[in-house]
């Protein structure tokens, strides 16, 4: 743990929701898929996928791993070659000494996917330092899932925030010091329109929702008092949509004047805008890191905090990327990138980003 504390200049922040299920272009990163009647032996799988009754792989998965709904994928996987898409999309830039990652253990209405504990190596292989839990899928598997979640982080030292066992934990900032500053992350969810995942009582897990804005507010609130820089995300929006609910628009506000420096959404698979309100930055959703099939733009995010005790600044910057293929890769062609910050700035509320991936307030 000590290691974490270690100072910084930059953090990186990215999206996914990742099912378990994660192709490269001629390889398969890691998949074991079984399915419900075969009651086969699953303890050596990388992933489990569960199936509904009577249900079958579907035709992507048959085609690219040439296995059936009855069979068991039994090839090894190199997890490194996971971590290693990650790196590539940091090439070029100084390396950062704190990553935030939405982590998110996925269950869709299909399929149920399974990961094994070991796989949170992954994580430290990516430079992943801290996570946030507040979203729609952590509770999937339910309470005594949760519990293995928070004990699977816990031991390989990777700090969380968002969810915890009572509520009290769940709305608990993480606080890291680097050179002198004191950096608070929150997080919170509202992602969901049926199911609700379980918000944490005194008594019970879950995570901290934020449809009724008040607990998360006082949280920021307490942040802030806390700290030199707050970041807030937020797990909100509609999936694969462009456009804002009027929620987005106006919570974000509030938790900027509730004193977070930056509020930053994930959750609608998408790339949603950007917007400044009185001097600080909204950043509505980073879209996919690495999800699915859907070629889409997406993006990692560089904060740079800098200045000193008469005044504090915030420099946000753009690293384009696009998924295609179940893989996501940095756009590295100048055309490219200008192509996505053009692409930002169309459905963004008053930004503009520079050729170098600036974002800066019009």
């Amino acid at each position: 743990m000590e290691e974490l504390w270690q100072q910084f200049d930059r953090i990186v922040v990215f999206d996914t929701e990742t099912t378990g299920i994660a192709f490269g272009k001629d390889r398969i990163i890691e998949l074991g898929a079984v399915s419900l009647e075969a009651g086969a032996e699953t303890g050596s799988l990388d992933v489990l996928v569960r199936l509904p009754e009577g249900g079958v792989l579907p035709p992507f998965i048959v085609e690219l791993t040439g296995i059936t709904d009855a069979q068991l994928l039994s090839e090894g996987v190199d997890q490194a070659e996971a971590a290693e898409d990650f790196c590539r999309l940091l090439e070029g830039c100084e390396r950062p000494l704190l990553v935030a990652y939405n982590a998110q253990f996925d269950l869709n209405f299909l399929y149920h996917f399974l990961r094994p504990c070991g796989r949170v190596e992954v994580l430290g292989q990516m430079g992943v330092d801290t996570v946030t839990l507040a979203n729609n899928h952590v509770y999937d598997y339910g309470k005594e899932a949760l519990l293995d979640t928070f004990q699977v982080l816990e031991e390989a030292g990777i700090p969380y925030f968002g969810a915890g066992r009572t509520l009290e934990e769940a709305r608990k900032p993480l606080y890291l010091e680097a050179d002198g500053k004191t950096v608070a992350l929150v997080a919170a969810s509202r992602a969901e329109k049926n199911k609700m995942t379980p918000q944490a009582t005194e008594t019970e897990p879950g995570i901290l929702r934020c449809y009724d804005t008040e607990l998360f507010l006082e949280t920021i609130r307490e942040a802030e008092e806390n700290s030199d820089f707050c970041i807030a995300f937020v797990h909100w929006g509609t999936e694969y949509s462009f456009d804002l609910e009027q929620v987005q628009l106006e919570t974000g506000k509030e938790y900027l004047d509730a004193g977070a420096d930056i509020v930053i959404g994930a959750h609608s698979h998408c790339l949603q805008g950007m917007e400044y309100y009185d001097g600080k930055p909204i950043v509505y959703s980073l879209g996919n890191y690495w999800f699915n099939e859907k070629t889409l733009d997406t993006m990692l995010l560089w904060l740079h905090f800098w200045g000193d005790d008469a005044q504090d600044n915030l420099t946000v910057q753009v690293i384009p990327a696009v998924q295609a293929g179940y893989r996501t890769t940095y756009a590295a062609e100048e055309t490219e990138q200008r192509r996505i910050y053009d692409f930002l700035e169309s459905i963004s509320v008053n930004v503009s980003i520079s050729d170098e991936g600036i974002v800066m307030e019009e």
